[in-house]
């Protein structure tokens, strides 16, 4: 039995063995399974890797894209303080300009992933992020609180066509040995997108305030759009599916059944309560007493995502040598670490600490992410889905917890709940050790 589906550690690297469950069938074909130039389903693998031909092109291509949902999706994120002003609101009001895109990204993310299924996942994410970019245009014109939420929600649930579907394109079109390095370099789009994303907006808005900040991402997000669709490989290995509801729900049913699955789940969810309750309120704390920053230097401070598109784009290594339990216990102790780092009222401490929860949440996130597609065989964009769907839920819940319990206790308030998910990352990490060791003795009996 392979180490997915016995939630044994996986390991990527030259001496490693492919699971049973990523490697293809010579029989009977899959919708995912490599073919070869004659398409006979025998031969030579012609998925995607490293240094071969149209890698190049899709890895620029998901990383554009990833560079777009995030700064899209985050753009409010560093301009709360000013969108407080503005509205006359506490920060747990206008955290739902954050909460409510993720919140609809989560909602939407597995509707959107059957029709990719149905209808290819280029078709799907040119779609998504058509339709997200346009509304990132009319953001800038919300004439209140409420219709600015209501327009984030809306881009939130456009942008739910992309992250499952390119994680689906990568599981098929890509080898699998490849797999965690191809999906750490869309992860390190996501963040050069958060990064750049909260950077622009801060300076922008010191200038000319927050509406013209969040216009400039989505003429950004614009460029970025076009460049991906042009440069973006036509898949080879998709197989259109069904997009009948008795089969969906069999297929998610199938995933919600799988224990290593839904404790990857749990992980994405957690890692992300985390970080969106860290940089919703890191805005709050640097522009109050006692570093009382410049609304543009609160922006750069955003620079640290640099630190996560270096852990993310390096994930693949770091499995390789502490396997991939070993690989999200450092994340998580990074990520701890840096929370206990940030409490200290000294702006290198704090920004110490951001550096180290950067870096261990978007390693944990991209091996967690990439362990779902190569654990599931069948149904990869469900199954991304669900992923994506858990990691957005984490999100909006640590945006909307993570400020009220700024509110009630300051940042140590917001420290502890990040503290707390941490530590359920490494109770559920301890469960799947517990399991793997588990399983082989009741096959020897």
């Amino acid at each position: 039995m392979s180490p997915a589906s016995t939630g044994a550690s996986t390991t990527v690297g030259a001496a490693t063995t492919v699971p049973a469950a990523s490697a293809p069938s010579v029989s009977a074909p899959s919708a995912s399974a490599p073919r070869s130039a004659s398409g006979s389903g025998t031969g030579s693998d012609s998925r995607m890797t490293p240094g071969g031909p149209g890698y190049r092109r899709m890895s620029l291509a998901l990383f554009l894209a990833g560079v777009a949902t995030f700064a899209l999706l985050y753009s409010t994120q560093a301009l709360l303080p000013l969108i407080s002003g503005e509205f006359g609101v506490a920060a747990s009001d206008a955290s739902w300009t954050v909460a409510a895109a993720t919140g609809g990204l989560a909602l939407f993310v597995l509707p959107m992933s059957a029709l990719s299924e149905r209808y290819g996942r280029r078709a799907v994410m040119t779609g998504s992020l058509a339709v997200a970019v346009g509304l990132g245009l009319l953001v800038p014109f919300a004439p209140s609180l409420g219709a600015l939420v209501v327009l984030r929600a809306l881009q939130g649930a456009a942008l739910a066509g992309l992250p499952a579907s390119a994680t689906a394109y990568l599981a098929e079109e890509v080898r699998p040995r490849a797999l965690v390095t191809a999906i750490g370099l869309f992860v390190a789009g996501n963040s050069v997108g958060g990064m750049s994303g909260r950077v622009i907006t801060g300076w922008v808005a010191q200038e000319w305030g927050w509406r013209v900040a969040v216009g400039v991402i989505g003429a950004v997000a614009v460029v970025c759009a076009v460049a991906f669709r042009l440069l973006l490989p036509a898949p080879r290995h998709f197989t259109p599916g069904s997009l009948r509801p008795r089969v969906l729900a069999r297929t998610v049913g199938d995933h919600l059944a799988d224990p290593l699955l839904r404790r990857l789940y749990a992980i994405g969810a957690l890692f992300m309560t985390v970080f969106g309750g860290v940089y919703t309120v890191i805005g709050y704390r640097l522009t109050g007493a006692p570093f009382s920053l410049p609304q543009g230097v609160v922006g750069s401070i955003f620079l640290v995502y640099l630190v996560g598109t270096v852990s993310a784009s390096t994930a693949g290594r770091l499995v390789g040598r502490l396997g991939r339990r070993g690989a999200l216990y450092l994340a998580g102790g990074t990520t701890a670490t840096g929370l206990l780092v940030s409490l200290a009222d000294s702006l290198p401490l704090v920004l110490l600490g951001l550096v180290l929860i950067t870096a261990g949440f978007f390693a944990g996130h991209a091996v967690a992410s990439s362990a779902v597609g190569r654990t599931a065989t069948t149904g990869r964009a469900q199954a991304s889905a669900l992923y994506q769907s858990a990691y957005y839920i984490g999100s909006s819940a640590g945006s909307t917890v993570g400020a009220t319990a700024f509110h009630a206790g300051g940042w140590a308030g917001t420290a502890g709940v990040g503290v707390l998910a941490v530590a359920g990352v490494v109770a559920i990490t301890v469960c799947g050790s517990r399991a793997a060791r588990r399983q082989p003795l009741a096959l020897a009996h």
